[in-house]
């Protein structure tokens, strides 16, 4: 393994949905899932959430790195909400 590859500090990245007082479901990826929900419930998030507002976590996913993320992320987004909700469900079975 080279030298640079040792240096670099491994990050965790989460694909996360939350539920929107709208009853919309907003897909994102974070470093930190508890202060992204914070910030999305604060006004501080992304616009979809300041618009609707972000009421409940549903659903966290670990991903390898960010490209895994980001791709999930937009694989997600592709979805109808019937599938992302049956995703939520899932998990917490």
């Amino acid at each position: 393994m080279s030298s640079r590859k040792k240096r670099q500090k491994q990050t965790t990245y989460f694909v996360y949905l939350l539920l929107c007082k709208n009853g919309g479901i907003y897909t994102g990826i974070t470093t930190d899932v508890k202060r992204r929900f914070a910030e999305h419930k604060s006004g501080n998030g992304a616009h979809y959430t300041r618009v609707f507002g972000a009421v409940k976590m549903l659903y966290a996913e670990e991903a390898k790195s960010r490209g895994a993320a980001l791709k999930r992320e937009h694989e997600i987004k592709q979805w109808s909400v019937v599938r992302k909700r049956r995703l939520t469900k899932s998990s917490s079975a």
